[in-house]
């Protein structure tokens, strides 16, 4: 159900997106800005992009609302910051990488000498 809305969600926003880029720049679209007629008023004449920009911005709302929704009813945990806060227990040791059996991961100093040592030494 989430996908079908989250499709929906992205064509709608496709379409607002060119819907807009149609109206005429004048300011004539959605009656925001200076217009011929009526400026004064602060009213424009209701084109027809005007009103499909208007029920597709509602649409696009819509789907947005029903987005967060279905996001706020799937998460079974309580917030991020929750899992954030929670410290782990300090009984339990620290992890350690297998293999290494708490060896230094540091190199030898120049004075210690080791047989396996992977540190090339200058002649």
């Amino acid at each position: 159900m989430e996908t079908v809305i989250l499709v929906v969600h992205l064509l709608l926003a496709l379409t607002l997106i060119g819907v807009v880029l149609m109206q005429r720049s004048e300011g004539g679209g959605l009656g925001i800005g200076g217009g011929g007629g009526g400026m004064m008023t602060g009213r424009s004449a209701a084109t027809a992009l005007g009103k499909v920009t208007w029920g597709l911005a509602i649409a696009f709302i819509c789907t947005s609302i029903a987005l967060t929704i279905i996001a706020a009813s799937d998460s079974a945990t309580g917030s991020v910051l929750d899992r954030i806060t929670e410290q782990p227990a300090a009984d339990e040791p620290a992890p350690t990488l297998p293999g290494l059996d708490g060896e230094s991961l540091l190199p030898p100093t120049p004075g210690e000498s080791t047989t396996d040592s992977l540190v090339p030494e200058a002649d």
